[in-house]
């Protein structure tokens, strides 16, 4: 009787265990969070807000992963078979079967909801707006895009960058230049990003039918200059801060920095043409970020 109960107890653990790695897998936890610190911190630069109130960051962040969390559930139920035949999407929940189309869209219509309603209800009604069209277009319009044409990855760049703006009109309530200017940081850095991911993994892409790079042949020369061209347009939109009298002068230099960095990685990518340079400017990417926006907000200009 006792070691009967024992395995229930363990099959019990052993099932709740599963289920939430289904749902750490089904928001993309990793990405999500990524999403949402850009938000937090675009709220913390806004003038508005003038002391950190913990209790308001922390509703924020969890708006903001309800509704990214919603966004990349509905984006997996609708690719539950081209994730299927992917190896680095395979073992998403809904593509390996652990959890139903039904679970996964019920899942997202309850966490955009609430994520969306907290954003009212905490904040204001144009951040609400603004998480609602963001979540809309990622789900709705890029997410079925990315087998018509590689125009997806410009469309997809917008909910890319949209967070920032969200956290900006949370904080102070307005569309003014500062809330734009974090948003052109953010956009023009996901096509460096996302280009040299697609790059990476353009033969998983490849098999599923998505078409995310600039040109139709693949991973050519035409998409390494695209790569630089992007990188390069970083400079001047990462001098935009100080010059709106949003940071200080120390930002500009570390922003200067790590924009010249990834023309370096970009170039080197158009020189050497292979997944090794690809890597580099996707790791780089991945460090870009995090650091520019802690940096501003080291420097904000009081």
């Amino acid at each position: 009787m006792t070691k009967h109960v024992e395995n229930k107890t363990a099959s019990s653990s052993f099932t709740l265990a599963s289920k939430v790695k289904d749902y750490y897998l089904l928001i993309k936890f990793t990405l999500s969070f990524t999403v949402v610190f850009s938000c937090v911190i675009c709220y913390l630069l806004a003038p508005k807000v003038v002391e950190y109130d913990w209790v308001m960051i922390l509703l924020l962040f969890i708006a903001g992963m309800l509704v990214t969390g919603s966004a990349n559930a509905i984006n997996q139920a609708v690719e539950k078979d081209t994730d299927a035949v992917m190896k680095r999407t395979s073992k998403r929940p809904v593509a390996s079967g652990s959890m139903s189309q039904q679970e996964a869209y019920t899942f997202a219509i309850v966490a955009g909801l609430a994520g969306v309603g907290m954003m009212w209800y905490f904040f204001n009604l144009s951040s609400a707006l603004v998480s609602a069209f963001s979540l809309f277009l990622y789900a709705f319009i890029y997410t079925p895009l990315k087998k018509i044409n590689s125009i997806a990855v410009l469309i997809g760049a917008f909910p890319g960058a949209l967070p920032c703006l969200i956290g900006w009109v949370a904080g102070n309530d307005d569309f003014s230049a500062g809330g734009w200017i974090l948003f052109g940081i953010q956009f023009l850095w996901q096509f460096p990003h996302f280009w040299a991911i697609a790059w990476v993994a353009h033969t998983d892409y490849s098999k599923a039918g998505f078409k995310l790079l600039p040109a139709d042949k693949g991973p050519t020369r035409f998409t390494a200059l695209q790569t630089v061209m992007y990188s390069v347009l970083m400079i001047p939109m990462g001098m935009m801060p100080y010059y709106f009298g949003l940071t200080g002068v120390t930002s500009v230099w570390i922003l200067l920095g790590c924009n010249l960095f990834m023309v370096l990685q970009s170039y080197r990518l158009y020189r050497s043409m292979d997944v090794k340079a690809a890597r580099r400017v996707m790791f780089s990417s991945y460090i870009y970020l995090p650091i520019v926006l802690l940096a501003m907000l080291a420097d904000k200009a009081g």
